[in-house]
């Protein structure tokens, strides 16, 4: 990962410098420095040192994969290469190529550990505890107001706010997953339990699926959510099934059938114990995972019963599809849609640093502090643990050492609705990866409807 220069008395290493994973321009704009002046002369006496040496300042790469050799060009706008009165030549001013994103970086994660304050890992229990309860008392505070008005004028604003409201309770049960809500872990389990069998998710057998995700992040063969398809996958598949996961709305509505056959290419389901998803060991916590949302479901059905199937439908499962769409979208996007190709990884490429740079923070206006500032997802991907009452100052104390390997996200209005267009040009062009390669983008497929290009 060491850089080096060349200076008079030989090679040093480069300074490490986070905010700038590129080669310094010190040199180039020094033209009495030792390297430039033995360039200078280079046309006044050919050897085979002075040869070596312009070899090497033209064509060397010394930075980290990121930036262009020294360009030299003659008096009269020439190319390199180009003699002048004594075979003198002059330096061009240097242009530095664009951030490689697939580039390692030159920084570790004890580096970004280390600019996190410490009072960013501490959790708080009862504050914790303090959202359960704000967002429990909306939910039963918005079910309440729309059963009383039970017109068709608020139904549609109960719908939007509620399926929100429910996205806003996942949230907090998957800090209980990451054992970010408290160190207790039995006052996790009970309320992931409680939060996520109320929104109809295996609390068990999500947090375990979910855990493979965050330990195999950017992995294209070992991720669990939202990974590309490699190409030999992406042609089995039927054109209906495209269709379906490529193109909005659809694709919006994947959670439930994930829940059930996990992603294509890969077998089991979240409510079997013996899902490949699960370790021997965790069998008894998928059951009573499973367990508990078989109680909500049979609930529900005995709600249909006594408020009427209609009532229920309005009051629970128009929000509930509300709430997939959100987690559908929110989760697609912190690892798709980014303005840049962004890479995947396999094989001895990639790592877990290298995986979780490529997850991506989205602003959602006025939602980040209803959902749990979830938009912050490069520093959660990263270090879990942390509460997410302190993701934001982590993440602006994390980023002079992410520098360019952190994407600043687009600032929103009230709402998030500049994150459409993302949306739709991913799903137009982000289809597949290639069968082979360690470092691997997106790639498109012509024939899929609504695609307009092929990407290389």
């Amino acid at each position: 990962m060491a850089s080096w220069v060349l200076s008079e008395c030989g090679v040093r290493p480069l300074p490490r410098q986070f905010h700038r994973p590129r080669i310094s321009n010190n040199i180039h704009n020094n033209p009495n420095s030792p390297i430039c002046k033995k360039i200078g002369n280079f046309g006044a006496k050919t050897d085979l040192k002075s040869t070596w040496l312009s070899s090497v300042c033209r064509n060397r790469d010394w930075g980290l994969k990121v930036s262009t050799p020294l360009k030299i060009v003659s008096l009269d706008g020439e190319e390199e290469g180009q003699k002048i009165n004594n075979g003198a030549f002059i330096r061009e001013e240097v242009e530095e190529n664009e951030f490689d994103p697939g580039a390692p970086p030159p920084f570790g994660l004890a580096d970004i550990r280390a600019a996190i304050p410490k009072h960013c890992w501490v959790k708080d229990p009862w504050r914790s505890m303090s959202y359960v309860a704000r967002d429990v008392a909306i939910v039963f505070g918005l079910a309440a107001a729309a059963a009383y008005l039970n017109n068709w004028v608020a139904w549609p604003l109960y719908w939007a706010a509620q399926g929100t409201m429910f996205w806003a309770l996942f949230v907090l049960g998957h800090d209980c997953g990451h054992g970010s809500f408290s160190s207790n872990l039995k006052l996790n389990s009970v309320v992931g339990h409680i939060l996520h069998s109320s929104i109809l998710v295996p609390y068990h057998g999500w947090r375990i699926s979910h855990r493979t995700h965050h330990q195999n992040h950017g992995h294209v063969d070992n991720d669990e959510s939202w990974h590309p398809l490699p190409e030999r996958i992406f042609r089995s598949l039927d054109d209906i099934s495209k269709k379906f996961r490529f193109t909005a709305p659809f694709a919006m509505l994947a959670y439930p059938f994930y829940l059930w056959g996990r992603s294509p290419g890969k077998k089991g389901s979240h409510f079997h114990p013996s899902s490949d998803l699960f370790l021997p060991n965790e069998k008894k916590d998928v059951i009573t995972s499973t367990v508990c949302w078989t109680a909500m479901a049979a609930l529900l059905v005995g709600l249909s019963f006594v408020m009427g199937p209609m009532q229920i439908l309005k009051l629970y499962g128009v929000p509930y599809w509300i709430f997939v769409m959100w987690l559908d979208f929110v989760t697609y996007l912190h690892h798709h849609g980014h303005e840049d190709k962004l890479p995947w990884y396999r094989g001895k490429e990639w790592s877990y640093l290298r995986g979780g740079l490529t997850t991506l923070d989205r602003d959602y206006g006025l939602i980040n502090n209803i959902h749990h500032d979830i938009g912050t997802h490069v520093i959660h991907h990263l270090f879990p643990q942390i509460p997410h009452y302190h993701l934001v100052e982590a993440t602006e104390a994390a980023k002079p050492v992410l520098g360019k390997y952190y994407r600043e996200p687009k600032q929103s209005g009230p709402l998030p609705f500049h994150l459409i267009d993302n949306l739709v040009k991913s799903f137009k062009e982000d289809h597949y990866v290639s069968d082979t390669g360690e470092i691997l983008y997106y790639q498109s497929d012509p024939q899929l409807s609504g695609s307009a290009q092929k990407s290389g």
